[in-house]
């Protein structure tokens, strides 16, 4: 009954569910600029190392590619993020730079892999039936190649935004500052337990928040999914 009351307290008070909002928000924000970084970054990578396989000069490129993905994935995201924000990027007023930065970079080596999966996944013959109609490597690639492998990694790439949306509940680890990019939800309910003494009542409201955010995601790919399984019927 205590646990409820204090449910309620948070929902009802202003100040206590405005801190709520404002790491739901923050979560998003990040999260998703964090998002499409990595997609880019990923993108990026994953083309050069494809095109890398057949073109001896994108060698280099496609070592230093390599070593970006085994450095990012091999090192926890927490040393990531101190490094960035304490040392590369310590610089008064670029904290959430640095931290959307950590996450978009740190998503890139995983979204690189999945593209990269993708696109290898798609039948040779493809690469082959577009340079037959004359098309150049590239524009068959985006054409054609890119395409078929985008429908391949979508669920891959839906995992790895949700398991960025969680992973930033670390964001609180590097400042709390209320009204920046750095207060999430993980650090809202340690606000809200200054007020309200029972740990249990913000913590269960923030995972009904992430669990919300996580559900949209997965609804999103679904609905994505199925659409792109019409079309290829049709």
């Amino acid at each position: 009954m205590k646990l409820l009351n204090d449910i309620i307290e948070i929902i009802t008070t202003s100040e206590l569910r405005n801190y709520l909002f404002e790491g739901f928000k923050n979560t998003l924000t990040t999260a998703f600029i964090a998002a499409l970084i990595g997609l880019v970054i990923g993108s990026v990578v994953a083309i050069i190392k494809i095109f890398a396989i057949d073109n001896p000069k994108l060698k280099p490129l496609a070592l230093i590619c390599n070593l970006y993905t085994t450095v990012i994935r091999g090192t926890p995201i927490t040393l990531q993020l101190f490094i960035m924000v304490f040392a590369i990027l310590a610089i008064p007023g670029l904290k959430i730079t640095a931290v959307i930065l950590t996450f978009g970079i740190n998503s890139g080596a995983y979204v690189s892999e999945n593209i990269r999966a993708g696109i290898l996944s798609v039948d040779k013959g493809q690469m082959e039936a577009g340079r037959s109609l004359g098309l150049s490597k590239v524009k068959t690639m985006f054409k054609i190649v890119l395409p078929q492998a985008i429908k391949n990694v979508i669920p891959a790439i839906g995992n790895e935004l949700i398991a960025l949306v969680k992973e930033t509940a670390i964001v609180s680890m590097v400042g709390s500052t209320v009204g920046t990019l750095t207060f999430d939800l993980n650090q809202a309910t340690s606000t809200i337990n200054k007020t309200i003494a029972n740990y249990l009542a913000p913590a269960i409201l923030a995972a009904l928040l992430y669990l919300t955010i996580v559900y949209t995601i997965t609804l999103i790919i679904k609905i994505t999914e199925s659409r792109l399984r019409v079309s290829d019927k049709n």
